[in-house]
């Protein structure tokens, strides 16, 4: 706010023990558009400074009572230097006096006998800065209110926490290194009998990543036939089905190609459950993981294609294959993003995909959302508690037969 004098107002609160000086400043102060009250000691300071709300105050160091030190460090346990400047006064010939202040939390300092307009102009530039923090602040709770929002919506494009599909059981956890994440999953039903799943990983975190992976996971839906990669036409019949996932993969290929500015790119793996098998790509993609119930065995299923515009297609065109895997009833199935087997402990050293084998292996006892949630714990304890500083993201399948 400025004064109709143009100069930048606000409140100042000036604390000295000599009447002339406060007299002198506070209406030298009041004149260039200022609202400025005084206190003659430090106990009157900080009782002014409790009822009332300074934009900044002028506190004279060498005072009978409580010194200026000893206001200024009372006001720090409660207020930072950008939300209530102190600027010390202080003889010319003290520079220690100068130094202290500063340590202690001083926004700046003047020195005796005043000089106005150095008084004025050191008065003008914190409470500038104060405006600037101020606004600063607003500014980001705009952004954190809009970025909470953001997260909500992409919170929507998730599947129910639990899900039974034709021969098995999901669940899921999900859980963003930032407000948003460049993760996402989902479990879609198709045609009857099959279901698909996938779950994606895009290059990079915040706004930009979090933006690809909501028209991505937009993409890769079973709602709208006509524009989800998930349905092709037959080209015999002219009828819809369900796509291959290596023609979904193709497709995101063809949508989403290389962009020399952004360099975004993706993993994923897609496949499609029939009741028993998993038929499913792995675009550059973390390892599916099963998990053998009769044998207690874990094997890991690999990359089936380079991840999705990473690299020109004009270099190099990408090649899919699939795999199949047969479960068992009571088998489990985990899809899986690298912020889980790349989590750091405190030494630097990686989970790994073995170690998070183990885990999932462990858990067989346990029902599937209770296996999660435990590798979840463990992730958290091989990060000495900081947690993962990726997006971590997991999607199980049980076939049916068998829930603990």
């Amino acid at each position: 706010m400025r004064s109709s004098k143009g100069e930048l107002s606000g409140s100042i609160l000036v604390v000295d023990d000599n009447e002339m000086n406060r007299d002198m400043l506070s209406r030298r102060l009041a004149r260039r558009g200022y609202t400025v009250e005084v206190a003659e000691d430090g106990a009157r300071a900080l009782e002014r400074i409790e009822a009332g709300r300074y934009d900044l105050v002028l506190l004279d160091i060498m005072m009978p009572g409580l010194d200026g030190y000893q206001v200024l460090e009372t006001v720090r346990e409660r207020w930072a230097p950008s939300d209530l400047p102190v600027v010390m006064a202080t003889a010319k010939s003290e520079s220690e006096d100068v130094v202290r202040a500063l340590k202690m939390g001083a926004n700046d300092y003047v020195t005796k006998p005043f000089d106005f307009p150095e008084v004025l102009a050191r008065v003008r530039t914190q409470i500038a800065l104060k405006r600037s923090a101020e606004a600063l602040s607003r500014a980001n709770a705009r952004m954190r209110k809009d970025l909470e929002a953001a997260a909500r919506i992409q919170r929507t494009l998730l599947p129910p926490e639990a899900r039974q599909v034709a021969g098995a059981r999901c669940a899921w956890r999900y859980l963003p290194c930032d407000e948003l994440a460049g993760d996402t999953l989902n479990v879609l039903p198709l045609a009857e009998g099959a279901t698909g799943l996938f779950v994606l990983d895009v290059s990079g975190h915040g706004v930009p990543a979090a933006l690809l992976s909501v028209t991505l996971s937009r993409s890769i839906s079973a709602g709208d036939r006509g524009s989800s990669v998930l349905w092709t036409t037959d080209p015999e019949s002219g009828q819809v089905r369900p796509a291959t996932p290596i023609e979904v993969a193709e497709e995101l290929v063809r949508r989403f190609p290389y962009d020399d500015e952004t360099h975004q790119y993706f993993t994923m793996v897609y496949g499609v459950f029939d009741g028993r098998t998993f038929t499913f790509v792995s675009a550059g993609h973390t390892p599916v993981i099963h998990l053998s119930r009769a044998e207690g065995r874990c094997t890991f299923h690999g990359s089936t294609g380079p991840p999705i515009a990473l690299i020109p297609a004009s270099l190099v065109t990408p090649k899919f294959t699939q795999e199949a895997i047969v479960l068992e009833p009571g088998d489990r199935l985990y899809l899986l993003s690298d912020g889980i087997p790349e989590a750091s402990s405190p030494e630097d050293e990686e989970l790994g995909m073995e170690r998070t084998g183990e885990i999932l292996r462990d858990a067989l006892d346990r029902s599937l959302e209770e296996g999660l949630d435990l590798l979840l714990d463990r992730l958290q304890e091989w990060t000495d508690e900081a947690g993962p500083d990726d997006d971590v993201s997991i999607l199980g399948l049980e076939a049916g037969g068998v829930t603990p």
